[in-house]
């Protein structure tokens, strides 16, 4: 297995309910609100409040995340370059969901007007 494998296998791996209070903490501390965020995460998933909160207390894998979610069919203009990677370039399709959303994070935290980061 080489260390792409590695990668994408620790991130379908990780659950969602350990990464989503670091979201929370990135985009409170640039002034921005957990119901944006929540509105990111809506959009990108089609996931309510409700539907979050239950998957963060089953503390679902981000595959098992993904795999409910019904993914925005405008996703895919999502670009550009997370945590090294450029997106359009990620192959392993949860590993692209999962820098999808690492994105829109990123987007909320640096002040991006939100019909922008919404691909509207």
């Amino acid at each position: 297995m080489d260390n792409l494998d590695k990668h994408n296998e620790r991130i379908a791996k990780m659950t969602f309910a350990t990464v989503y209070p670091l979201y929370i903490a990135k985009v409170e501390k640039k002034n921005r609100t957990k119901e944006e965020l929540h509105q990111v995460i809506e959009w990108l998933t089609g996931f309510n409040n409700e539907k979050l909160k239950e998957l963060i207390t089953e503390k679902v894998t981000f595959e098992t995340f993904f795999q409910q979610a019904s993914l925005n069919p405008n996703a895919p203009l999502i670009t550009g370059v997370i945590c090294g990677y450029r997106i359009e370039e990620i192959e392993n399709p949860l590993t692209q969901q999962v820098r999808y959303l690492d994105k829109l994070v990123d987007e909320l935290a640096k002040g991006r007007k939100m019909e922008k980061i919404l691909r509207s």
